[in-house]
């Protein structure tokens, strides 16, 4: 069976909006895995994503999701809540992202277990810096990651990090 994919998403240029990154970069340094799940940084790749996604068994989505949240909120998103074309625009380079997972369901290649996990940012403008807020969510969002893909079968591997208390 085709492995867990968990792909980063975001701009490190604006703000709030490169959260998916920092969170791909605290997973992967931080945790280890087995069955060991593919970490790619997506950026804003948009449409250059889409064999990642087609190739992928589950897949898992980490990125600034903007719903009128509190900033630092923690959000889940299950397949059938992804937004899709002609729908309401979650993040600022989410076109793109919205065209690829609709493409990809179209083609009937979309992984059944996808799951977007992202955080209500506070700031998306032109500064390489997160938001004090975000940034102190981060950990939540990583441990969110986490129990994902423990309910997906990936054993934390001994001497790994342990979840956040607060």
């Amino acid at each position: 069976m085709p492995g867990t994919v968990v792909i980063g998403l975001g701009s490190p240029l604006m703000g709030d909006d490169g959260l998916g990154l920092a969170a791909l970069a605290a997973l992967e340094e931080g945790w280890a895995f087995d069955p060991p799940p593919i970490f790619l940084d997506g950026g804003t790749w948009g449409m250059n994503l889409l064999p990642d996604i087609e190739d992928a068994g589950r897949l898992l989505l980490l990125d600034a999701v903007a719903m009128g949240r509190s900033p630092g909120t923690v959000i889940a998103l299950g397949r059938d809540d992804l937004p899709r074309f002609f729908s309401i625009k979650l993040s600022p380079h989410q076109v793109d992202l919205r065209e690829v997972l609709a493409l990809a369901e179209l083609r009937g290649t979309l992984p059944e277990d996808t799951v977007v996990l992202g955080l209500q940012p506070d700031r998306v403008e032109l500064t390489t810096e997160l938001s004090d807020i975000v940034r102190n969510a981060i950990p939540h969002l990583v441990d969110a990651a986490v129990g994902q893909l423990t309910a997906w079968g990936h054993v934390r591997a001994p001497g790994t990090a342990v979840a956040c208390t607060s």
